[in-house]
């Protein structure tokens, strides 16, 4: 492992000294390529380096050991002590570095939510999902935007996607993919009964257009009157959307602004954001049967989370976290605590099956 870091070192040096040279620093798109080598690179090294420091301090310290001076000796195990107790956890620190980096994890997220199975209980469980993650991306002062939504007919949606802009939101977003189970007395239950709902949550990187190459040819558009209050407001334009990607028989719907071209932008980044998915499908079936197993059947018996309003608790089912008296604040978007728990779960299990495959 420590051959790897000390290649690591090299080649950081190597592209600390490109940056300073001529040929680099005239050619701007060299330079950014640099720049960002040099910027991934940076972290690590300087863990490495820690780590290479601490190790000196450990070999001086216990040469302390030996020394007449009974003082001397007495400081030197004092200060060995310290210094043990933070070789492990760095250690531990440098092989996650290690680890392959998922490189969606910089990206913009698209997050799609639909209810499952629970009829209207569904729908506002989804909408109370949606508004979840809207705030929890707010709470980081990042840009949610509702690309599309269809409401239930007692509240909530049956659908909605949305887009959140910033950097690294895809990495904290990507463990909310699967289907989320909801325990509660609904408002109509006049028995007092618990019922059981659920909801489905998929996790999609923002592409960009040089990413995933769309043929016009291969797209069909159908223009239609939105859906929405009557009176005054109603929609006299067709500025609903309803796109079809021919080969592969996508449709998606978009009429959520009061703009036909707004419509339409916004219905052809969640295309190429799901045709991507079928990209990256072929390049790494692995992957894509991991997220595909995202959705699941939507069933009460499929679930990574569940929320339970009697208990006032939630239980991821993956790492088996649960919060007990946090509800109100995770469902207003609080959720870091859970996001931070499953990325450490996470980096524990990659390292198992590293260490697995090692052997």
């Amino acid at each position: 492992m420590w051959d790897k870091f000390e290649d690591i070192e090299a080649r950081f040096e190597r592209l600390t000294t490109e940056l300073g040279s001529p040929e680099v620093t005239q050619d701007s798109q060299r330079y950014q390529q640099v720049a960002k080598q040099h910027a991934e690179l940076e972290p690590i090294v300087s863990k490495f380096r820690e780590w290479k420091d601490l190790q000196q301090q450990l070999r001086d310290t216990r040469a302390m050991l030996k020394d007449p001076d009974p003082d001397v000796r007495d400081l030197a195990s004092d200060e060995l002590k310290d210094l043990e107790v933070r070789e492990e956890p760095l250690q531990h620190e440098l092989k996650i570095l290690l680890l392959p980096r998922d490189p969606h994890d910089d990206r913009d997220v698209m997050v799609e939510i639909r209810a499952g199975t629970g009829g209207d209980e569904a729908a506002l469980f989804a909408g109370e999902l949606l508004r979840m993650y809207t705030r929890y991306a707010e709470r980081r002062g990042w840009k949610p935007e509702l690309l599309s939504s269809t409401e239930g007919t007692s509240g909530g949606f049956k659908e909605a996607i949305l887009a959140v802009k910033g950097k690294g939101a895809y990495s904290h977003f990507k463990f909310e993919g699967g289907p989320h189970r909801v325990q509660r007395v609904p408002a109509t239950e006049s028995g007092g009964r618990i019922h059981t709902s659920a909801a489905t949550v998929a996790i999609m990187p923002e592409v960009d257009e040089v990413e995933v190459h769309i043929n016009p040819n291969d797209l069909e558009w159908q223009f239609t009157l939105s859906q929405g209050a009557g009176g005054q407001n109603v929609q006299k334009n067709q500025t609903a959307v309803r796109l079809t990607h021919k080969p592969t028989g996508m449709v998606v719907n978009c009429q959520d602004e009061r703009s036909q071209f707004q419509n339409k932008e916004k219905a052809l980044r969640m295309l190429r954001a799901r045709l991507y998915e079928i990209q990256s499908a072929e390049q790494n079936k692995a992957i894509y049967d991991a997220r595909k197993s995202q959705v699941m059947s939507g069933d009460r018996s499929d679930k990574i989370r569940t929320y339970n309003f009697q208990q006032n608790r939630v239980t991821d089912h993956r790492n088996n976290k649960t919060l007990i008296n946090r509800l109100d604040g995770i469902l207003d978007g609080d959720i870091g605590e859970l996001v931070e728990s499953l990325r450490v779960w996470d980096e524990t299990r990659r390292l198992g099956e590293e260490g697995n495959g090692a052997g």
